[in-house]
């Protein structure tokens, strides 16, 4: 089953050695060095947002061996909108409990028919779309450090990708009626999964880095005027 067959019957796919070790050991460099709008408690950076205005993160975002497992899932046309940043560490180190990713970031607010909630996080509008929009859209996860069972990798219901916008209540039963499946990912591998699809992660049993750039993608085309993506 080629990636996009993947993604699209399960809603997420691990593509292994996207990045060679030495792309991984320069973008942990980045990730310790850059210049962006980090979350921390204590010492710790436990994330970042806006990441895709730091040039070398923008670069890894259009790179060729990135591109490819976006234009097999949606389209040649496809371009990065969003950038965030995520790491688990002995000072930061929590479950995330599970969701769906129904927020976008967009450069202005204006009032559009379906696009609700709206949020200003780290001086970013911030919005949910109708779920149309977010059923054309794929994220990347690029993973700086290996995932394995203790550092709290990702979690998720495949298939839940196709049930819409689920109601925080019906989670519970889901979880019932779907089997659940560990992402288990070497550093230098890429997790396609769709918004839409339920996600968790536990707290790490053994807190060390799990450093992950998570990379949104849509569509040209995809937001209605006069909206406009932030990159």
């Amino acid at each position: 089953m080629n990636i996009a067959d993947g993604v699209a019957r399960d809603g997420f796919a691990i593509v292994p050695d996207v990045l060679t070790p030495e792309e991984v050991a320069a973008l942990r460099t980045v990730a310790a060095n850059a210049d962006w709008a980090r979350s921390t408690r204590g010492n710790d950076v436990f994330g970042a947002r806006n990441i895709l205005a730091v040039a070398e993160i923008a670069a890894l975002a259009r790179a060729p061996a990135v591109m490819t497992i976006v234009r097999a899932c949606i389209g040649a046309n496809a371009r990065p909108v969003r950038g965030i940043f995520f790491d688990k560490t002995p000072g930061a180190n929590w479950p995330v409990a599970w969701h769906q990713d129904l927020t976008l970031a967009v450069a202005e607010k204006h009032d559009v028919d379906g696009w609700t909630r709206w949020s200003v996080k780290s001086g970013v509008h911030h919005v949910q779309p109708p779920v149309e929009v977010l059923e054309r859209m794929i994220t990347l996860r690029i993973h700086l450090d290996d995932n394995d069972a203790e550092n709290g990798p990702l979690k998720v219901l495949p298939g839940s990708h196709g049930l819409g916008r689920i109601a925080g209540e019906r989670i519970a039963g889901l979880r019932v009626e779907m089997q659940e499946q560990t992402c288990l990912a070497d550093a230098g591998s890429v997790l396609a999964m769709k918004p839409l699809i339920l996600h968790a992660s536990s707290a790490a049993k053994s807190p060390r880095h799990r450093r992950t750039v998570h990379i949104e993608y849509a569509p040209e085309g995809l937001l209605p005027a006069p909206l406009r993506w932030t990159h």
